[in-house]
């Protein structure tokens, strides 16, 4: 995939933008890379994409680190250092609205000791309520879940 198909870095939100809005989960922008599944590649595409035009779609630091990982050391051609460079700086940073607090961690070990997510899903979780997502959408979490007015969606079912 060419780090070019983003363009520009989308612009700057305000808080009234996470009203309505949806969570990606790492291995959503994970797809976005993924030659063996065409059809998962196609839709997690349009999902960022759909992100960025109606500035509805959003990460965690969580994600962005995730992701970096894995793209970085894991995928089948790893993605060179000014390859990541440039993700994080397009596509990464312009979705991330939620960073690291007290009050996030003690959220997902609210959402751990109630839902029984192990820990990283369980910050996953919190830090799209932090947001005030409606959505999250994830492969990794129980499709058609309902978490505090959260809706799990698995958009590759």
């Amino acid at each position: 995939m060419s780090l070019t198909t983003f363009g520009q870095a989308a612009p700057s939100r305000g808080t009234s933008s996470m009203n309505g809005s949806f969570f990606l989960d790492t291995n959503i922008l994970i797809y976005t890379f993924d030659d063996r599944s065409p059809a998962k590649k196609d839709q997690a595409r349009e999902l960022v994409a759909r992100a960025f035009e109606d500035r509805t779609g959003l990460i965690s630091s969580q994600v962005v680190q995730e992701f970096l990982n894995v793209a970085g050391s894991k995928f089948e051609k790893p993605l060179s250092h000014e390859d990541l460079r440039l993700y994080l700086d397009r596509v990464l940073m312009p979705l991330c609205q939620v960073y690291p607090s007290a009050d996030l961690y003690h959220r997902a070990l609210d959402v751990s000791a109630r839902w029984r997510y192990g820990f990283y899903d369980s910050l996953i979780v919190a830090a799209a309520l932090e947001a005030g997502c409606v959505t999250l959408l994830s492969e990794d979490l129980q499709h058609g879940q309902r978490i505090e007015g959260l809706s799990v969606v698995d958009p590759f079912r």
